[in-house]
């Protein structure tokens, strides 16, 4: 083997843990629930072996399945939404301040350090019937018997805005920390007000941020089902909850399976199409 051949294999060698890692980790998996998906559930609660498209004739043909994939794209974005218009002026603070940036960092880590279920289910003891919200508005005057809050789409949304915003604001926060403050002092030197330089400088350079931090929150909202189980009601499921539903409690792994791969082909078509427009850097800059 030529020297040239030997350096060409070097860092396939090395990398090659970590790609045996994602395929057997990944790939593997996935490949078993594409199988899965063609097989076929029986009366008597046995799969069937074979390729059957039945389960993805009713996932694709059902009105039902299309509804809840429709609803759970409309909480997804609305949800991206509110972290957006909430985040960046969290972001722009964090990354504008001069002496407490670190601090601010960590105390918007420390949500991480606490179970998402814990933090799922501690606006039940907000928003309860007996929770901490309603008793505060009796113990005013303001209501004369506590109101059923829970269990309706803007608790839903409220919760994953509560899961996702911290992405929002890393991902925003590193694409405004990565501009160059001489930019908005020579546009204010040029007569820019600083409303002007923010819209005009800082605003256009921070969108790669801000797009990324709209993509992680949307794919992860789209993609929970924690939340809606937890503070929605029996009419707020979303699509991974009829995943959830048939694969643990129908047993109907193939059908399950069909569904998975349906809300991870959506998904994945606008991680793509983010891709194909912006790149995956800015992503990998505000995960890091």
């Amino acid at each position: 083997m030529t020297v040239e051949a030997r350096e060409a294999r070097q860092p396939w060698i090395l990398l090659s843990p970590a790609l045996s890692a994602v395929a057997l980790l990944l790939f593997v998996p996935l490949i078993f629930i594409v199988v899965y998906s063609f097989w076929l559930r029986s009366a008597a609660g046995a799969d069937q072996v074979g390729f059957y498209l039945d389960n993805w004739q009713e996932a694709l043909s059902d009105p039902f399945y299309r509804d809840i994939l429709l609803n759970t794209l409309k909480i997804a974005a609305i949800t991206t939404l509110v972290c957006a218009l909430m985040g960046y002026p969290a972001a722009y603070f964090i990354a504008r301040s001069s002496g407490n940036k670190a601090v601010l960092l960590l105390l918007l880590m420390l949500p991480f350090w606490i179970s998402y279920i814990i933090r799922t289910m501690s606006w039940i003891n907000i928003l309860g019937v007996s929770g901490a919200f309603n008793s505060a508005l009796m113990a005013v005057g303001i209501l004369d018997e506590p109101v059923q809050m829970l269990y309706n789409e803007t608790t839903v949304i409220l919760g994953l805005v509560h899961f996702l915003l911290p992405f929002m604001v890393l991902n925003v926060f590193v694409s405004l920390d990565g501009i160059d403050r001489n930019l908005e002092d020579a546009a204010n030197s040029l007569g820019a007000t600083k409303w002007q330089a923010f819209t005009q400088v800082t605003l256009p350079l921070s969108l790669p941020g801000l797009a990324a931090g709209g993509l992680l929150c949307f794919v992860l909202g789209a993609g929970t089902y924690i939340t809606p189980l937890v503070l929605g009601g029996p009419t707020d499921a979303m699509f991974a909850n009829l995943v959830y539903e048939a694969i643990i409690t129908q047993l109907n792994w193939p059908l399950g399976s069909a569904l998975s791969l349906m809300l991870l082909a959506v998904l994945g078509a606008l991680v793509l199409i983010y891709n194909r427009y912006l790149g995956m850097a800015q992503l990998m800059k505000g995960l890091g």
